[in-house]
């Protein structure tokens, strides 16, 4: 709890610091100086339709985009009041989010229809891949890119990106800010402040501190977190600007990994007689199974932005942004382990123990990256561009090594059928009642296998809207990439049992010892392009079609993520995704709601796979073929919504081959029998529904839904969590025009459910009912 005093003292300072500067002169104006959603060209007011992408990459209006793109509004940030951007993105059909382990670091890892997107993540246009539980404070809106999309962010995207933008420094003066409380110690105070200092000079500040157990479980996951946001901008209106801004965000989380699964493979299962059926345990909701005063997971993450941009013409801009990011993501954790089945005892009743597997990391990210970009537009003739023409560079380093506990890492235990011994040292635990006791154990990384992982990037890409006529736009983009990733292991003292085995996982040369290093590379360069045609009938509205890839190659996360390179795999080419989509999309209601459907299917070929001969090769294949539809805005003056629907039929087209030997035998290997399953990580239906209705002229209420089918953890789709459908409610009320209250109460029926499948082991569970009141101001 030394954290969470440390943050009060340092958001306090930082809030009194703040209003010193931007409160007096926000105030004595007595003018309501509300944040518009973010626009290329601004709009006077806030609502959950968006027109307009803050990435400068899309050169259309969305309504001319031949692309699906969700837009999570400052507005339904603010009304559904999330705190972190896994929360925001619940509000998306067509999400699922992953879980994290060891190897999956504990940290963000959405999937956009089907597949991961990790390292598809961006700050204002540039990639942040380093793994993270990303915070809320200091966003505007997430713009949220569906589809291939690599002539667009590069390297990955295989399913989509999710572009995060900031809050910076701009005209005009504004303080706003929330205090809130609640139900399972939920505290929060936010602040943003806004000083137009003239001559073209402005200055922000965001900052930020919060505090929350997690809701619906005693005694188990705690959050804390603190952080602080601050640009400024010269030569606004003017043809040359330069806009520097940093962003600080330090958390200390005792988390959470959920609940184990009944697994339907575990030996002691079918000793009592019992088929596991792969869903999470039935025990009570909230059961905490980690070990409170062990259990970790300490983020700090810091990026520092300088963008410069001049107006060559009126119709011409060139930019240049430069980033340097830096993330430290340190954790041991439990983790419920259901590969032992230990959770029945002989007459089959749930009174059994689970073995407490234990999962760390310890990673220190460092990314540079400078964005070049010329954008604007010209006519050729009758046709008319709007293109952005740029080059990237990136060079990002990760070192990453791990805990090992009472001189064990998680797997070197012996004790891990949950015999007495392994119960007395604390490696396995009661079902029904995990209570530990104290730990008295020691960690250290002493001895640890260590990694390096290198990865850089050089493109140059294209990205065109021709205007043909009225009625006609063609969009192309064309983008190549020039990708390394590089990782270098030191094996540490820990080994020191299969130093010399090269039959060792990972595998060793037969000279090893603890120290030596082995280092494996990747290079791969790949051009990726987009294609669409629209057809605008009337102005107001526009159908599409659509063709798009990209490129995912080896080591694409960066070092820090699940997607990371492996001797296996280190000479592979990248899998190649494709993308074809048929849409429309219209503004009806005097252009106050927008409306929006597409048919789509993605196409990943070069997938990695085991082949005949027990090798890994690009032979795999996967598909998903879908439908999505959208409403946002405004049907009347006074009622407001924001509602998505999304069907995904996945499939593993080709998962490779499978060794069928018995144990001791020469391999036999034959076609993989999860070929034909759903891909892991799908809802095949998810819909996400928000209103808000001003009741009276001081009193707004809002309601909103999330519905989601089951979802597989694994391919041979064993284990998995069902689907639920969960309410939450808002009532907010104007105290006057500067001053509101605000209650949320999220998942008003305390529905049980679970937010994400891990492959194996286990389920994370969602946060039970809550309730939050906030005292909001804006100036």
């Amino acid at each position: 709890m030394a954290f969470i005093k440390t943050r009060k003292k340092f958001v306090s300072s930082a809030i009194v610091s703040s209003l010193s500067v931007i409160a007096g002169n926000a105030i004595a104006q007595d003018q309501v100086a509300q944040l518009d959603t973010i626009h290329t060209q601004a709009k006077t007011e806030q609502s959950l339709k968006v027109d307009q992408s803050a990435n400068s990459k899309f050169v259309a209006p969305l309504l001319n985009t031949p692309k699906s793109v969700s837009v999570i509004s400052k507005q339904l940030i603010e009304d559904t009041q999330v705190t972190t951007l896994s929360d925001a993105l619940r509000t998306v059909p067509g999400i699922t989010l992953g879980a994290g382990e060891g190897g999956n670091p504990n940290g963000d890892r959405p999937f956009i229809r089907g597949y991961n997107s990790e390292s598809s993540m961006y700050v204002d246009g540039v990639r942040n891949s380093a793994s993270q539980n990303r915070e809320m404070f200091a966003i505007e809106q997430v713009e949220i890119t569906k589809g291939s999309a690599s002539a667009i962010g590069g390297a990955g995207t295989t399913g989509g990106s999710i572009n995060m933008i900031s809050k910076v420094a701009k005209k005009g003066d504004f303080l706003e800010g929330s205090v809130g409380a609640g139900t399972d110690d939920y505290q929060r105070i936010t602040l943003d402040g806004n000083k137009d200092f003239g001559n073209g000079i402005a200055a922000r500040v965001a900052v930020m501190g919060h505090h929350n157990d997690k809701a619906g479980q005693a005694d188990g996951a705690e959050y804390a977190r603190a952080g602080i946001a601050p640009s400024i901008t010269f030569g606004l209106d003017s043809d040359t600007r330069a806009t520097l801004s940093y962003y600080y965000l330090k958390a200390d989380d005792t988390p959470d990994s959920g609940i184990p699964y009944n697994n339907p493979f575990a030996t002691t299962n079918a000793k009592a007689g019992l088929n596991g059926n792969g869903k999470p345990i039935d025990v009570k909701q909230g059961m905490y199974y980690g070990w409170k005063d062990r259990d970790f997971q300490k983020q700090e993450n810091q990026s520092g932005t300088i963008k410069l941009e001049h107006d060559l013409t009126d119709d011409l801009t060139i930019t240049n942004t430069a980033v340097y990011n830096k993330s430290k993501n340190d954790y041991l954790w439990t983790n419920p382990d259901d590969s032992k089945g230990n959770f029945y005892d002989a007459t089959g009743a749930l009174t059994g123990n689970v073995w407490a597997r234990t999962n760390s990391r310890v990673a220190d990210t460092d990314t540079f990256t400078d964005q070049l970009a010329l954008t604007g537009k010209f006519n050729t003739g009758r046709l008319k561009h709007s293109f952005n023409l740029g080059a990237e560079y990136s060079d990002q380093e990760t070192d990453r090594t791990q805990y090992i506990i009472d001189g064990l890492t998680s797997t070197g235990t012996a004790n891990s059928a949950c015999n007495a011994a392994a119960i007395a040292s604390g490696w396995c635990t009661s079902v029904q009642n995990p209570n530990r006791g104290q730990w008295t154990g020691r960690i250290s990384t002493e001895g640890a296998d260590r990694y390096n992982i290198e990865n850089e990037n050089k493109s140059v890409y294209f990205l065109d809207s021709i205007e043909f006529s009225p009625q006609w736009i063609l969009d192309l983009g064309l983008r190549w990439d020039d990708y390394s990733a590089q990782q270098t292991m030191t094996y540490g003292a820990r080994n020191s049992a299969v130093l010399g085995n090269p039959t060792a996982t990972p595998p060793v040369l037969p000279t090893a010892k603890a120290g030596d290093q082995v280092t494996i590379k990747n290079d791969s360069d790949f051009v990726n392009y987009q294609v669409g045609l629209v057809y605008k009938p009337v102005e107001n509205g526009s159908i599409y079609a659509s063709y798009a890839t990209s490129s995912n190659p080896v080591g694409v996360d960066g070092g820090d993520g699940s997607e990371g390179i492996t001797a296996a795999i280190q000479n592979l080419k990248p899998e190649e995704v494709k993308t074809y989509e048929i849409g429309t999309k219209w503004d009806v209601l005097n252009e106050k709601l927008n409306l929006t459907a597409a048919i789509f299917r993605t196409e990943k070929t070069n997938t990695r796979a085991t082949t005949d001969e027990g090798t890994t090769k690009n032979i795999g294949e996967t598909r998903v073929d879908g439908i999505e539809l959208g409403v946002n805005g405004n049907i009347t003056e006074k009622w407001a919504v924001s509602a998505g629907y999304t069907y995904l039929d996945s499939e593993l087209v080709d998962a490779g081959f499978v060794n069928t030997a018995a144990t001791g035998q020469p391999a036999i290997y034959a076609s993989n029998p999860v070929n034909g399953n759903q891909v892991q990580n799908v809802a095949k239906n998810s819909a996400t529904l928000w209103t808000t209705y001003q009741v009276l002229p001081q009193l707004t209420l809002g309601a909103g839904a999330i519905a989601m089918d089951k979802v597989y953890g694994d391919a041979a789709n064993t284990k998995y969590v069902p689907g639920y459908v969960r309410y939450d409610a808002m009532a907010r009320y104007n105290v006057n025009k500067n001053v509101d209250l605000q209650l949320n109460v999220n998942n008003l029926s305390d529905e049980r459910y679970f937010t994400k499948a891990y492959a194996s082991h286990y389920a994370t569970e969602a946060e039970g009912r809550s309730a939050v009141l906030s005292l909001n101001f804006k100036y």
